[in-house]
């Protein structure tokens, strides 16, 4: 019996390496609720918040650029991200003459007031074509959210629901075939007497040892031969036929159930396809959700085989989607946007794994016993 102390410190591991893990998803969800201006603002802050400042009498949402503790003037040329300081200049037709560099026109000129003791900040309006500065008192801020960000990112993402609609279509085809063809073939390894069972199982076991890439070139070329690359057929029709990691789940699972149930069904009269249908499925529901369920999340997160077997994009799943989205047409990348994205592309995955998430340790936990 483990005491309280002990009980205690596992417990405190486990919350630490949750924490851990979840670290990630958690800063991706509040990116996904931030301003572009304070997506990669240096320290970074957690939570979004909105800044007020007071312009024209009326408390407008602004954005803020650094602190100015001491005067100066502030010459902003026109396509310069940042200011030039000049401390000594010149009044002449119209324009300030600096000490050094060319003249500018007066109107994109402000001068910082005295700070009498208190910091400056430099404002702009959120499209940035207005500047002001006033003092950081007179700054407001709270909080805030902006879930307007999912629908942006769901305009963002061209033909969003076409690739979840592609996404969908190839889960239920992945799902379908690889719990169907996979509970057949390791039907015959567990509950079938034949020669050369054993061997065979082993050699199957033994593909699992080889990596994707090294198939990857002939499968391409066999999927050409057959003009099926720039189609979603590739991407399914392999579920059809059983993966091995799959049926080694399964056959562990069927051999938990004994074999009297099905020597009382061949008594009766019941073949070995309605044995397997309608009395050993059913006894298997928490294996084939496991099976159903690692499935569905690699087909959802694939991402190579949509990149190499697609070239329509109408075609294109959310993953292929995402990568689309990582430049926008000014070749800078909208970091609220794609991580919202990304948490729409998540959330299905994550309630999933909730809902089937008895079953799914149940099935775990039961392929490893032997009957």
């Amino acid at each position: 019996m483990m005491s309280k102390t002990s009980k205690l410190l596992v417990y405190a591991l486990l919350l630490a390496g949750a924490a851990v893990f979840i670290l990630p998803f958690a800063w991706m969800v509040i990116t996904a609720l931030k301003p572009v201006d304070q997506a990669l603002t240096q320290p970074g802050a957690w939570l979004p918040r909105k800044f007020e400042a007071q312009v024209g009498g009326h408390f407008k949402e602004v954005r803020t650029s650094g602190v100015i503790t001491e005067p100066s003037l502030w010459i902003r040329q026109a396509g310069a991200r940042n200011p030039v300081v000049v401390r000594e200049a010149t009044v002449w037709d119209g324009a300030w003459n600096p000490a050094a560099g060319a003249s500018v026109p007066i109107e994109v000129i402000k001068r910082v007031p005295a700070s009498s003791g208190q910091p400056w900040v430099e404002i702009s309006s959120l499209d940035g074509s207005a500047t002001d500065i006033i003092r950081a008192s007179e700054m407001r801020t709270h909080v805030s959210f902006r879930w307007e960000n999912f629908p942006r990112a769901i305009a963002s993402m061209r033909h969003f629901w076409r690739y979840l609609a592609n996404t969908l279509l190839l889960c239920v085809l992945n799902v379908c075939g690889t719990v169907l063809s996979s509970a057949m073939v390791a039907y015959g390894f567990s509950r079938l007497e034949w020669r050369g069972r054993e061997g065979l199982f082993g050699l199957l076991l033994v593909t699992m040892m080889i990596p994707f890439p090294v198939v990857m070139v002939p499968l391409y070329s066999l999927f050409r031969s057959l003009g099926m690359v720039g189609t979603l057929q590739p991407l399914w029709i392999g579920s059809f036929f059983a993966n091995a990691f799959n049926v080694f789940i399964l056959r562990q699972f069927f051999r938990t159930i004994p074999k009297d149930l099905s020597e009382a069904a061949r008594i009766d009269g019941c073949g070995e396809f309605r044995i397997f249908w309608q009395i050993i499925l059913p006894l298997c529901t928490p294996a084939l959700i496991v099976v159903g369920l690692f499935t569905f999340l690699g087909a959802w997160n694939d991402y190579l085989g949509p990149l190499i077997y697609l070239t329509d994009e109408r075609d294109f799943t959310l993953a292929l989607g995402l990568d689309a989205m990582k430049s926008s047409e000014s070749g800078a990348t909208e970091w609220p946007y794609l991580m919202a994205a990304s948490t729409l592309v998540i959330l299905p995955v994550v309630a999933l794994f909730f809902f089937a998430q008895r079953k799914f340790v149940e099935g775990i936990a039961l392929t490893g016993i032997k009957g």
